[in-house]
């Protein structure tokens, strides 16, 4: 099978892919697909960001600290959180053709996903109480699943939003699975974005493996670090590792052209039987992360 080994279009280094005020933009149009996208904008003590929808729905997620969102006559208080690793978190829905301000009174770092619809839905607060943090899998294949923005979860139009956090040592996204065809009650077809944020310093680091079938080939195996994105616009996908010692964690920013907004899997056969063996191993006892008492 003959393969694209053009990996720089598809894995995004860390500040390769700033854009003004944002860290990291992925629009369609710079990942050349038709529906999602994703801004990472970091904000100093004080400081506040305005940003315009245009023809896309948003979250307004915090990776670490707090914000107020100001959208539609509303304003949402966000308390956000200390970390990735340190809980899930509340957010906010900002819908299309509006303006939202975000506001940070110590200052934070917030992740933006978006979707493109034709659906206009109000303005709303996500509460993290609300949020199913589900833990999935088992032995090293266990990982902790935050699922913010799901069919299940929270109301959109074609956003889907979750995120994973893996223990070190750990596989995630595994067995490999895809989702770049619509069959009804079996697959659909969704862009999706991997954005990282490791812990353990600076030299932390895993992996995230993506490849295509023989009708369209595709080839990524990527050293991911701190502050890295992987694009999937199709293939298999999977498995994303977190070398030992480094805690891995990535927000998955789904969507496509789907009428009907869910997310449909279908496992690589080659491996899917590995999900077979996790009845007899446990979940991994470092799961959840954060305080306990809180999951």
């Amino acid at each position: 099978m003959s393969r694209c080994t053009d990996t720089s279009k598809y894995h995004l280094s860390k500040g390769t892919s700033a854009a003004g005020a944002y860290d990291l933009e992925v629009t369609p149009e710079s990942a050349g697909w038709g529906y999602s996208g994703l801004r990472i904008v970091t904000l100093a003590p004080g400081e506040s960001h305005t940003f315009t929808t245009g023809d896309a729905e948003f979250l307004v997620l915090p990776l670490q600290g707090s914000a107020t969102v100001s959208v539609a006559g509303e304003t949402f208080e966000l308390a956000g959180r200390n970390g990735v690793f340190a809980s899930a978190t509340d957010f906010a829905y900002v819908p299309r053709a509006t303006e939202a301000v975000v506001a940070s009174v110590s200052g934070g770092r917030f992740a933006l996903p978006s979707a493109r619809t034709e659906r206009d839905l109000p303005a709303r607060y996500g509460p993290v109480e609300n949020v199913p943090v589900e833990l999935r899998g088992a032995g090293a294949c266990s990982r902790q699943v935050n699922n913010y923005c799901l069919p299940h979860t929270f109301d959109a139009d074609q956003l889907l939003v979750c995120e994973v956090l893996t223990p070190g040592g750990n596989w995630s996204s595994y067995p490999p699975h895809k989702h770049d065809e619509a069959v009804p009650g079996e697959q659909s077809e969704l862009e999706e974005i991997y954005y990282f944020e490791l812990d353990g310093g600076e030299n932390a680091f895993g992996y995230q493996r993506v490849y295509g079938t023989e009708d369209r080939p595709l080839e990524v195996l990527a050293e991911v670090r701190d502050g890295d994105t992987v694009l999937i616009p199709h293939g298999w996908h999977g498995p994303s590792i977190a070398a030992p010692g480094y805690d891995l964690y990535y927000l998955n920013v789904m969507a496509g052209p789907g009428q009907d907004r869910a997310w449909l899997i279908c496992d690589d056969p080659a491996h899917g039987w590995v999900r077979s063996t996790w009845t007899t191993q446990d979940v991994d006892s470092r799961l959840p992360f954060g305080p306990k008492e809180n999951h």
